[in-house]
Order: C-alpha cells, then sequence, then structure tokens
C-alpha cells in the first residue's frame, strides 16, 4: 500500500541572506542598465527604413518559380527591425509543392558597434549575418565559418516602392566565391 507524506510548509526562501542580496543587487543593475550610454546605430539604420512596410513580389530560385510576400517592421520601441517572409513554389515534375517560412530581427550590436541580423527559417537554418548600406543597396552578408555556406542577401532598390532582391551562397571553403540561388523582384503594397 502507497504512502502519502506531506511535505513540510514553505517557510521562505530557500537560500542563505548574502545570495538574496546579492540577487537584489543584479536586479537593480538590470533595471538600471537602459540608463547607461547605448552607441548610436550606424548608417545603415536610417536606409533600412526604405525597407519598411509589406512586399510582394515573384521570382525563381532552385525550386523553380515562386511567389511570395515579406514584411518589414520596426520593433521594440525602434530598437529593432523584424523581417517575416512567405514563399510558395508550386508542386514540379519530380517534386511535391513547397512552402518557406523565415523570421530576421536586425538590431544594432552596442559592443560591435554595427548592426547584425539573426536569421532562422523553417528548413532549421540559423544565419548571424552583418548589415551594410551603400547607394540604395543594404546587404546582409553572413558570418564566415571554415565548414559552412556563407550567405549574402542583397535588397537594390529600383526604384520608391520598387525592388530587386538576390540571395547568393557561397561554398565552405570559398567564403567569398557567390553564385545566386533566389532572385526575385518585390513592390511594396503597404507603407
Amino acid at each position: 500500500m502507497a504512502q502519502f507524506y506531506a511535505a513540510a510548509p514553505f517557510t521562505g526562501p530557500a537560500f542563505p541572506r548574502k545570495q538574496s542580496c546579492l540577487q537584489i543587487l543584479l536586479l537593480a543593475l538590470l533595471l538600471c542598465s537602459p540608463a547607461l550610454p547605448q552607441s548610436a546605430p550606424g548608417p545603415e539604420w536610417d536606409a533600412l527604413r526604405a525597407l519598411a512596410g509589406k512586399w510582394t513580389g515573384e521570382g525563381s530560385s532552385e525550386l523553380g518559380q515562386g511567389s511570395g510576400y515579406f514584411t518589414f517592421e520596426a520593433d521594440l520601441q525602434g530598437k529593432v527591425w523584424v523581417r517575416r517572409n512567405h514563399a510558395e513554389y508550386p508542386a514540379a515534375k519530380e517534386r511535391p509543392a513547397a512552402t518557406h517560412e523565415d523570421l530576421m530581427i536586425v538590431y544594432f550590436d552596442s559592443t560591435a558597434k554595427r548592426t547584425r541580423a539573426f536569421y532562422q527559417d523553417t528548413e532549421g537554418h540559423t544565419i548571424q549575418y552583418a548589415v551594410t548600406a551603400a547607394g540604395h543597396d543594404i546587404v546582409f552578408l553572413s558570418d564566415s565559418q571554415p565548414s559552412a555556406p556563407r550567405f549574402r542577401l542583397t535588397y537594390m532598390i529600383t526604384d520608391p516602392g520598387h525592388m530587386t532582391v538576390v540571395l547568393e551562397m557561397a561554398q565552405p571553403g570559398k567564403p567569398d566565391d557567390f553564385h545566386k540561388i533566389v532572385e526575385g523582384k518585390v513592390r511594396r503594397v503597404t507603407p
């Protein structure tokens, strides 16, 4: 027959007073950290405003012709940009229809003093990008890793409300030998 025992009543924190003071101090530091001076974002931060809105378009990739849309919006009181992407590729002779979705968060890294981006997609890819802007181009260049492909995502603003988007890949061991894997033309649907 099973026996049940009552647990002792909770009488307060189970850690010493010294540890409690340390936790309070740490919490106070975290709460005060927004008041610490922050580095101002670089020029690419202003260039990202040109990408704001909902965009729709068509293009081609290794999967064939496809269509889709993405949104690019400021979030967290302007501290980050968030891009959500959705692309669909119809069934072809030797493959079923495919859907690709990804999320990218663009942020200013105050330690490195540069704009960076974090990317994750439904295929399980995680990519860290450095972001630069020159003229009408905004370039996301992935960090170089010896045993992984390197990616370059470029937004080329052709005129207000229209862009060409190109994704290129370089094979491991050849980090600057890029080959186009996706290209599309997009137009802004909503600002």
